[in-house]
Parts: structure tokens; sequence; C-alpha cells
């Protein structure tokens, strides 16, 4: 006699209904207030444990609770907690016997129309499970039942998607963020006051939060402030004058014409377009060197000895280094305040001289865009260590590099030979400690981003990007081997890719063979 409520079947394939809607209509007028997701979902499942409890009882006072101990009368109501509570009739009866029960009554029960007739034991003398000897209640004991909150950590994931999906196709229901709202209770906003913050965010310079703005904005304070809060921030969204560059549980908004192209338009150089591969041939060397390049596109897990207060280093790579960004990666991610859709303006401190730059970080595209000009000032070539590190205003990341002293040395410069990447060997001034592996150095950078135009527009396969990087690069060691980290730093001249495909190209492609441990690699007819 288990609760729907209390199976798995019941939530996997709930539907949220108009009763369900209607509850929330009646939560949100109670409570005045926006409220986030995850707790319109505790309230739809704790609704629908109450649902079931109430109509439990309903059925329970329809008539007698059937045990097979009693005497049940012709004309008597019975209810029946097995099937459901469904309420029945004693239509007839008649006398029954069994070698293991003796002798007892058998009475006929009519159900209502959707249910057919069925007959049950009645004055039965021996023990049966559907007997009880504590009352009524008993049937409604919910001290062995899983709690409402009990069933939200179990099947709120679930419920919370079939919600959204519910809510986002409501007239009545507003979203912003995580939040929702009744729309009859949102504070109506009109194109003056979004000029007034539009004026007043214009004047300062300087991204202002949603309290600020409504300071000016003349709104009736008998209006719940968290109501004024979510209606100014709704109809900022949905006016492109106003972006949010906040973070997090702390939003802010910033004019869309004072923030820079690159931010709201991710540099095409950055993305990454899936390719299929087989991850199964990569061996423990070559998911210890994904490890080490640290790739934002990389499905990895900061390792748990990680120490963020001493600060993160990592490798820039070519795309980064041409845009002038640095990637959200499973390491330096957990360095920046924490977003979803915003693009949060930081402080980016230099470590060496204070100077302070402006910082953007895209969660959903996972990079820090601001890094151009100082990447030109320190003459940072791709390859080099970058360090990364915090402050007590978590808003502020000083950046810095490992510098020495300048020294010409020879390094792979990339070339535009044609149609093709092309790589010599030439003296170059370098004052900062690099990966060697990774080191390349491109000046022509034009003619380089006509390759990169060229195989993006033609779809170019990742196999044939990589044979003749990889042949340009045999060419310039006598043994004719090719690091793998400098094939994932040279590929990603011409294409963006992650190391993954890349090593499993390696490894599948029978014109490469392995030298070694997997680290090196030469060209093989």
């Amino acid at each position: 006699m288990r609760r729907k409520t209390q199976t798995t079947e019941y939530w996997q394939h709930l539907t949220i209904d108009a009763s369900d809607l209607t509850f929330l209509d009646d939560l949100f007028l109670d409570r005045e207030i926006p409220l986030p997701t995850d707790e319109l979902t505790r309230a739809i499942i704790r609704h629908r444990c109450e649902s079931e409890e109430n109509s439990i009882r309903r059925e329970m006072e329809q008539g007698t609770i059937y045990q097979p101990k009693e005497t049940h009368a012709i004309g008597n109501h019975l209810v029946f907690p097995a099937l459901d509570f469904a309420p029945g009739t004693v239509v007839g009866s008649r006398p029954g016997h069994s070698p293991e029960h003796g002798d007892f009554i058998v009475i006929q029960v009519e159900f209502q129309p959707d249910r057919p007739p069925r007959e049950f034991a009645s004055e039965l003398a021996s023990p049966h499970a559907l007997n009880f000897e504590t009352g009524v209640e008993a049937l409604l004991w919910t001290e062995h039942f899983l709690t409402p909150e009990e069933l939200f950590e179990l099947f709120g994931p679930g419920v919370r998607q079939k919600l959204v999906e519910q809510l986002d196709t409501s007239d009545v229901m507003v979203q912003f963020g995580d939040f929702w709202l009744n729309r009859a209770m949102m504070t109506e906003f009109h194109v003056g006051h979004l000029n007034i913050a539009e004026a007043m965010i214009d004047i300062s310079g300087r991204p202002l939060p949603t309290q600020g703005l409504l300071k000016e904005l003349d709104i009736p304070a008998e209006i719940s402030p968290s109501v004024q809060v979510f209606s100014l921030n709704h109809a900022l969204s949905h006016d492109e004058r106003f972006i949010d560059v906040g973070a997090m549980g702390n939003i802010l908004w910033h004019l869309t014409r004072l923030v820079p192209p690159e931010v709201l338009y991710p540099p095409r150089r950055l993305q990454y377009a899936p390719v299929p591969y087989d991850r199964s041939v990569l061996n423990e060397e070559l998911f210890q060197l994904e490890r080490e390049i640290d790739d934002e596109a990389s499905e990895l897990i900061a390792p748990p000895d990680v120490d963020i207060a001493k600060g993160v280093t990592f490798v820039v790579t070519y795309p980064h280094r041409r845009v002038g960004t640095l990637p959200l990666t499973a390491k330096t991610l957990r360095l920046f305040p924490k977003g979803t859709t915003q693009r949060t303006l930081i402080t980016l401190v230099d470590a060496h001289s204070g100077k302070e730059m402006p910082g953007w970080v895209d969660h959903q595209h996972r990079h820090v865009y601001g890094l151009e000009q100082w990447y030109q000032d320190n003459e940072i070539p791709v390859g080099a260590f970058i360090t990364l590190q915090r402050t007590d205003d978590p808003f502020k990341i000083a950046i810095g590099f490992r510098p020495r002293r300048m020294r010409r040395e020879w390094v792979r410069v990339a070339e535009a030979r044609g149609n093709e990447l092309g790589f010599s060997v030439r003296k170059m001034p370098i004052a900062c400690e690099y990966d060697e592996t990774m080191l390349v150095w491109a000046e022509d950078t034009a003619e380089i981003d006509a390759l990169w135009i060229e195989a993006k527009e033609t779809e170019t396969p990742l196999g044939e990007i990589i044979k003749p990087v990889f042949l340009e690069l045999a060419k310039l060691n006598p043994q004719g081997t090719v690091h793998a980290k400098t094939v994932y730093s040279a590929v990603n001249i011409v294409g963006r890719y992650p190391p993954a495909p890349i090593f499993a190209e390696l490894v599948t492609n029978p014109l490469f063979a392995v030298v070694g441990d997997a680290h090196y690699w030469r060209y093989s007819e």
C-alpha cells in the first residue's frame, strides 16, 4: 500500500499540469516575492505529496476500510487501500471455505463503472496482511515515508527540468536568471525609466547595480523591493542598450555601446566545433600531456591537490595570444568570479608594474578578454608561461610571466607559404620562460589568418590539417621527430582543436608512428 509519490515511476513520468500551475499562482500571491526554480520545484513536490494525502483522506471518508476479518453486509460502502483506496459497495455474499482458512464469507463488491466487480473474503478467522490493529490512522502513518525534501534530493533535477519547460511556455510566469514571478505582480518600467537608467550609467562611466538605478526611478515604496529589483532586471535584460557585466549573485548593468565588440561577439579564433574521435585509443602518457596543456575545450576536472591560493600557471596558445585572451580551464576557472551567461567585468593587474587593465570574463565561452596590449607590451610569445594570482578583491586578478634576461634564441617561426603553413628556425629575442615544446613565433599574422579562414570555410578535415603541419615541423629536427605538444601548438595556428582529437589522429593514422613513450612521433609512409 505504498503511496504513488513514494515511487520512482511516479516522478519519472510526472507531467506538470494545470493544477500545479494554479498552485504556483497561489504561492506567488501568498509570498509576493520572486522565487528561485529550486524553491518552486520543492513546492511542487510538497504539493503533490499533500494532494495525495488529502485524496486518500477523502477516499477513506467514503466508507469503511476493508479488512478481511470484519463482517461486511450487503449495502456497506468499503474503501480498499490496496487498490489505490478505490471505493466500492457490497452487492452480494455467499459462503466460502478453504483447507487453509476454514469457513468464511465471500462478498461481491461493485466498483465505479471503470472497474469490474470483484470478490473478497469477509469474516476471515486466520491472520491476513490487510488486517490491522492500530486504527485507521495507521494507513496514513508517514514516519517511514520519504519527506518532500528527501524526494527533492532524489528526483528534484528531473522535476525541475519538466517545471522549467512548462513555465517557459507560460504567458503568466516571467523569468530572470534563476528566479520567477507572476507577470501580474511585475512593476512596470516604461521607456522613460530606462532612459534615466542609461543616463545614470553613462554619467558614472562604470557599471551600476540594480538597487543603485532604482534610487532615481521614483517607484512607489509599497512595492516589495525584491519585486522592484526583479522587474527592473527583467526590463533591462530585454533592452539592447544594457548588458549584465556582474557575476553570479552580483548583477551590474553596463551600456552595450561601452563594451568592446570582442566581448559581445566571441572571437571565432577561439571557437571549437567538436570533431568525432575515439578517446579510448589514448594512453596514459597522452592523457598526461592533455592535462599539462589544460585546454579550455578539453573535458578535464581540476585535480584536488591544486592550491588556488598559490596561483595558477598556464601556457599561452596561439589562438589566445592572437586575440588577446586567456583561457578559463579546469585550473584557471576557479580563480575568477562565477557566472553563467554574463560577461563579468574584472580588473587585471600587471604583477610586475601594478598597472590595472579591464578584463572581461566570458563564462559561457570560457575565456577572459582584454590582454592584447599586455601581450604586445611584454613581447609574450606563444608557449610562454603565464601566471595568475588572486588578490584580496575577488574582482581583481594579478597576471604576470616568468621574466628572465633577454637573449636571442633559436625558435620555430610560423609563416604562410602559399596555401600552407610553413616553419623555419630563426633567432628571436625572448625575455620570459616558456615551454619549449609549444614555443612558436608568428610575425605575419594577416597571412596566417588567411590560412585559418581558408581551413574554416572549406571545413578542412583535421587529418588534412595535421599532415602538412607535421611534415613542416619534422624538417626542423634532424631525427625527423615531433613532440605531440608541438603538433598541438602548431595545428592551433590554422585551426582550433583541443589536444585529444589531435592525439587520436596521431594514434590512428598509419602515416604517423610513435617513438618511445608517445611523446614523440615521426612520419612514416
